[in-house]
């Protein structure tokens, strides 16, 4: 397997990529009105830092099992997202993207963003619906919108929106061709070799035909990558 992520980090931005449909990673919105003091839950790499204001005090947390023996993050704290070591409304703005699959306690999490947070402050959360399983053994639950508001409600917080990330065909299209791709990474070296020079055409044609499909067909709101959730601390 990790031979094949390291082939495919040439190919990450060509279509030859099995998930080029996810494009780019995603800003949050509005990062350039940003103040205060602001939390990233589950940084990684700190990939948000350069897109937010230098007027602003970051601080980057991750948790050591997956941030630091998986990504190498580089947080300023070492903590678990469900105890945050912080008092409470220490934050205006809170974010946890892409993190909450791989929490054990996902609504201590949710509590604990409400908790940090001052009055009036936001919190920005993203999660996956429809991707395989990755970073095992952390990856424990997926999550509908209707799950993502009941959690965010129950944490006392205020949803502002909820918005589903992905068109339908491009999901359908992403799924395709990380199940090519997954099973062609598993078996002998030469039976990878194989498989992958078989699978390289049909991960081409169906991010390709995906790509151009979601453009001309109506999305399908009940098939997404994901969800991204704004919520506000009443």
């Amino acid at each position: 397997m990790k031979s094949l992520r390291q082939l495919l980090a040439g190919l990450k931005r060509t279509p030859l990529h099995p998930q080029w449909l996810l494009g780019p990673k995603k800003l949050p919105p509005n990062l350039s009105n940003l103040k205060g003091r602001v939390l990233d839950i589950g940084a990684a790499d700190r990939w948000l830092e350069p897109h937010i204001p230098k007027t602003v005090e970051y601080w980057a947390l991750d948790y050591p099992a997956t941030g630091q023996d998986m990504y190498g993050a580089k947080p300023d704290v070492f903590a678990d997202g469900a105890q945050l070591p912080f008092a409470d409304q220490t934050f205006t703005t809170v974010f946890c993207l892409e993190v909450l699959e791989h929490v054990p306690r996902p609504v201590q999490v949710m509590e604990e963003i409400a908790r940090v947070l001052k009055p009036g402050g936001l919190a920005y959360i993203s999660v996956p619906f429809m991707y395989p399983l990755h970073d095992a053994p952390h990856d424990f639950q997926r999550y509908t919108s209707y799950g993502l508001r009941r959690n965010a409600e129950n944490a006392r917080l205020e949803v502002i929106s909820i918005q589903a990330t992905g068109h339908a065909i491009r999901t359908a299209g992403l799924l395709a061709c990380l199940a090519l791709a997954g099973g062609a990474s598993t078996g002998s070296l030469w039976r990878q070799t194989i498989l992958l020079a078989l699978a390289a055409p049909l991960i081409l044609l169906i991010n390709s035909a995906a790509w151009l499909l979601s453009w001309l067909w109506p999305n399908w709101q009940h098939m997404q990558y994901g969800h991204a959730l704004v919520c506000r601390k009443p």
